[in-house]
């Protein structure tokens, strides 16, 4: 689905041809043909040659990875962490399974439906040409947001005057980072991508993905009090889930609600 066709029930490049087919006497009115949009690039049959850049995944369109733009993603495959709960493990390793000149050309078709382009993973500061990449789609007069878990702080800091939005993800307090991750010291980068999004003139939001028994409510609160504490504007708890379709496996309470949308000027709870 994508910006043009979210109303409509046709899908993705098809056109309104009923008007033309039996049923249509003279003098009846036929229906302007839909423009059919290129399809979306498809992963590769073959491998692509390990040089390549590791795209893993394309969304053409999405309302929910970066609040309030209508933006596609591309995921980028390799992430050297190994979060328990992550849910896109396919893409920790590194691998090229769509071609990123047939993904370009494709965002080149989407110019005028989408607001924005979404770098994700994986983890998307992996990729050693993502700054080129941020510059291509740059030059379609796209806006650029980037998830990340802030593993990489210098290929952070090469990329963080072209982009327009980031979204950082906040694994744990200092307490329980390396637990979650699967590696040691794994905070420190971490808390150095966030010095630098604190110093930037940059938008950007700070969120968590919860479960009480990876991080009670008291240690969430008291984290997030010093994230605010720090100059973290906007704010966000993802209830961890099951599956994408299952509630989160445990609520937040009212009073830990009313203190996260006190602390913050934008709280969010997913």
């Amino acid at each position: 689905m994508n910006a043009a066709s979210s109303s409509n029930a046709a899908p993705e490049g098809a056109t309104q041809a009923a008007a033309s087919t039996t049923g249509c006497g003279p003098g009846t009115r036929r229906l302007a043909a839909r423009p059919a949009y290129p399809a979306a690039p498809q992963p590769v049959a073959q491998p692509l040659p390990r040089h390549s850049h590791a795209v893993g995944g394309l969304v053409p369109f999405s309302t929910v990875d970066w609040p309030g733009q209508l933006a596609a993603v591309v995921f980028i495959a390799g992430c050297p962490w190994r979060c328990h709960y992550c849910h896109n493990v396919e893409l920790q390793t590194r691998a090229a399974r769509y071609d990123w000149r047939e993904t370009r050309a494709f965002l080149e078709t989407r110019k005028g439906l989408l607001d924005a382009i979404v770098f994700s993973g994986g983890e998307p500061l992996s990729e050693p040409r993502l700054p080129q990449m941020i510059r291509d789609v740059r030059r379609m007069g796209y806006r650029v947001g980037l998830h990340t878990a802030g593993i990489y702080p210098l290929r952070l800091a090469d990329v963080l005057r072209h982009l327009d939005w980031v979204g950082l993800d906040i694994k744990a307090d200092a307490q329980g980072y390396d637990e979650i991750t699967g590696r040691r010291d794994s905070q420190r980068p971490a808390q150095a991508c966030l010095a630098q999004l604190l110093s930037a003139d940059l938008d950007f939001e700070c969120r968590i993905t919860w479960h009480p028994d990876w991080l009670d409510e008291t240690r969430l609160l008291a984290l997030a009090r010093e994230l605010a504490r720090r100059g973290v504007r906007r704010f966000a708890v993802q209830g961890a889930r099951r599956s994408p379709d299952s509630p989160p496996v445990r609520a937040l309470s009212a009073p830990a609600l009313a203190l996260l949308m006190q602390w913050f000027e934008e709280f969010a709870y997913r």
